[in-house]
């Protein structure tokens, strides 16, 4: 039997978060056990997947920047690059994508939301206003309306992600959230640097969120996170 302490370790590392098969960036985490360590190679790994897009699926309309041709992308959207926006996916008025950004397929990037040094698995949604920077959103993660990650401290210092009782150095002073697959964050949640939030589980709206929130977890606030099952279900 494992110990509390122990299954929230193994909830945070890269396997047991995230379904590597639902990103064109699965070669960026071998070797890695903690998801964060793959943030500085975002740019190189876009570089690296997009020259080897097909150009009869891919536009090229700027230096580093690669859009499936079934995407659908509003006029009034910005794309810096490097980035890539994969099959199926919408980005709607007013997105501003600042560079690094690599869009699964059919995720949807909302009106006035803002992607800074991110990856988006396939099937996410970043529908309303939200900014999400320095971080890493699993397959079918759904942020509602107005949740953000907050990337930088207050006091510039070094990032550290908080485990039950043990406390990891990242080394980072810029890292938002690493959010697993089929999670959902409630409108208006501000997810505080170091934020991790277990597969499956659920934020309610209106929290501030620090440290581990559990897989298959609901979190109701920081003294009060109850379990949603004990069976896992197939992603």
């Amino acid at each position: 039997m494992y110990t509390k302490q122990q299954l929230l370790e193994m909830d945070i590392e890269i396997k047991n978060l995230f379904a590597l098969e639902h990103t064109r960036a699965a070669a960026m985490f071998e070797g890695l056990k903690y998801p964060w360590d793959a943030l500085d190679h975002i740019g190189e790994i876009i570089m690296k997947i997009g020259a080897s897009l097909p150009e009869d699926e891919f536009d090229h309309p700027a230096e580093n920047i690669w859009i499936a041709k079934d995407a659908k992308v509003f006029p009034t959207a910005y794309i810096a690059g490097p980035c890539i926006i994969d099959h199926g996916t919408e980005v709607r008025h007013c997105a501003f994508i600042r560079g690094s950004a690599l869009v699964g397929r059919d995720c949807v990037v909302g009106n006035s939301v803002e992607l800074k040094n991110v990856i988006l698995f396939d099937n996410v949604q970043t529908p309303h206003y939200n900014y999400v920077g320095d971080s890493i959103l699993g397959y079918k993660a759904h942020m509602g309306a107005g949740s953000i990650t907050s990337n930088v401290k207050s006091d510039r210092s070094s990032v550290t992600v908080k485990v039950g009782e043990a406390v990891l150095e990242t080394g980072r002073r810029k890292f938002g959230a690493m959010i697993g697959d089929q999670a959902e964050i409630g409108c208006n949640t501000v997810l505080n640097p170091g934020t991790i939030v277990g597969r499956a589980s659920t934020v309610y709206p209106v929290s501030s969120v620090r440290g581990t929130v559990p897989a298959y977890a609901i979190y109701k606030g920081e003294e009060e996170v109850v379990y949603k099952m004990k069976s896992i279900p197939k992603i």
